[in-house]
């Protein structure tokens, strides 16, 4: 099974837009995982028309999605257990305070902070995809990519 993880969409906001590589990606993908800041519900609803999205709310969301996202999410995909959430808190003690949060998941994906990172923390993936559309303090645009089978989780980050 392939996922796609984004987070940070920040959409709509002036010309701003999925790069095409990141569509491509997401069309190509069994399911849609996002850790929140849509903003706006159309953009989750075209999300949803690439693929079946698995999502949590961010800072940023419309009372619409906050009505129907919840802020943590736990998802199994053939074996593996993902926890999401949104905003993960300070820099220090982050990897352990996510792992203490989300017992027994093989990875937690968060979001907010738009800077990427595909860590290992206790055997537990911590990852942030960063943002497709606002790099902030980022050195680029980005999007991870998961292959998930039989229990396990093969990890590939995207520079778009």
């Amino acid at each position: 099974m392939k996922l796609a993880l984004i987070s940070d969409t920040h959409m709509p906001r002036g010309t701003r837009q999925l790069p095409r590589e990141c569509v491509r990606l997401l069309e190509e993908s069994d399911r849609i995982l996002h850790a929140g800041d849509f903003v706006t519900t159309e953009v989750y609803d075209e999300l949803r028309r690439l693929a079946p999205v698995d999502a949590v709310v961010g800072n940023m969301d419309e009372p619409e999605l906050r009505a129907v996202l919840p802020p943590k999410l736990v998802v199994e995909h053939e074996g593996v257990r993902i926890g999401m959430v949104h905003n993960a808190g300070p820099a220090l003690r982050r990897a352990e305070r996510l792992v203490e949060r989300f017992p027994g998941c093989h990875a937690v994906v968060y979001g907010h902070t738009h800077v990427p990172e595909a860590t290992r923390h206790a055997d537990v993936w911590i990852l942030n995809p960063g943002s497709p559309t606002e790099r902030r303090s980022a050195p680029n645009h980005g999007m991870i990519g998961l292959e998930v089978s039989e229990g396990r989780l093969d990890v590939r980050t995207y520079v778009l």
